[in-house]
């Protein structure tokens, strides 16, 4: 899904480079590139962001006995 990321941003910021104005090319950027894109990922990253909500946080074996070792727990 990168690559179409990656494709897609580069084709609007083509496009925004050939618009006639400063302020036209960065509205072109913005409502046709950026918005989208992050729209884009939000949309399809919705299962990655509940899946590590869902997953309990792992302790590693050193972790848990440092923890262990510390005066005042």
């Amino acid at each position: 899904m990168h690559i179409v990321v990656i494709a897609w941003l580069y084709v609007t910021v083509l496009m925004a480079l050939t618009e006639t104005s400063i302020v036209a090319g960065v509205l072109t950027l913005v409502f046709y590139g950026l918005l989208p894109t992050m729209l884009l990922l939000w949309l399809f990253g919705g299962s990655a962001r509940r899946r590590a909500l869902r997953m309990p946080k792992e302790e590693t074996p050193a972790n848990s006995c440092a923890d262990q070792e510390k005066p005042g727990h």
